[in-house]
């Protein structure tokens, strides 16, 4: 059995592993027991019922957070040259078309988001083998393919995250960074799963969420009152 560090014993002993803690008071206690000398995310892990197996009970969709994700976000823009200016202005790191796909093939991903228009999507679809294990394949449903570039920039710039149920019915995501105020912690973890709420399917069957998880990213879970983030 590994054996616990100080650091994390200490923070083990704050948290009652049977009890379910109101999300604002579960904000403040990830702070506390985080004890990474690196500014640590906060995580939320929402568990479902649902069979993400089965089509009609697949979650997926797109959140803006209140007070962005803490993160800076590297975006590519594989774009005709037209619309480069338009991505380059909106604050893309990387933007251009041919050089990049030939980069993308040699295992070149070095980026958190790839935005594009409909027109260059046949090319783009040649690298769904390489994109699509990695989460970076753009979709409509995601606005990630949009003749709308600037403002799709923006948009994830700002904060704006894609999430999808994994084959265990969960939804996992970044809500923010330690360094945040408690608050800010709460109001977005409550826009992303207010957001899940919003998306249960009509085939799902009995409870829909069926836990909630609190964390940093070297912390313990804290386990959070459902009601707590409805109200």
């Amino acid at each position: 059995m590994t054996k616990l560090t100080k650091n994390r014993k200490l923070a083990v002993d704050k948290i009652d592993a049977d009890k379910q803690y109101p999300l604002a008071e579960a904000a403040k206690l990830v702070k506390e027991i985080t004890t990474t000398k690196f500014d640590a995310s906060v995580d939320v892990d929402v568990r479902l019922g649902v069979d993400p197996r089965k089509a009609n009970q697949m979650v997926r969709g797109v959140v803006t957070l209140p007070h962005g994700t803490g993160k800076t976000t590297k975006v590519l823009v594989l774009c005709t040259p037209d619309k480069e200016e338009e991505a380059k202005a909106a604050g893309a790191d990387f933007v251009g078309l041919e050089e990049y796909i030939e980069k993308i093939k040699g295992g070149w991903t070095d980026v958190d988001v790839i935005i594009t228009m409909p027109s260059v999507m046949a090319k783009v679809g040649q690298l769904g083998r390489i994109l699509g294990p990695r989460g970076l394949m753009p979709n409509p449903k995601s606005g990630t393919v949009t003749m709308e570039i600037a403002k799709a920039v923006a948009e994830v710039k700002a904060g704006k995250i894609d999430f999808k149920v994994d084959r265990y019915g969960i939804v996992h995501t970044s809500v923010g960074k330690v360094s945040f105020d408690a608050d800010k912690i709460v109001e977005n973890a409550k826009e992303f799963i207010g957001t899940i709420m919003k998306l249960k399917p009509a085939a799902a069957k009995g409870t829909y969420v069926k836990s909630i998880c609190l964390s940093s990213t070297m912390s313990p879970g804290i386990r959070i009152e459902p009601k707590s983030v409805e109200a």
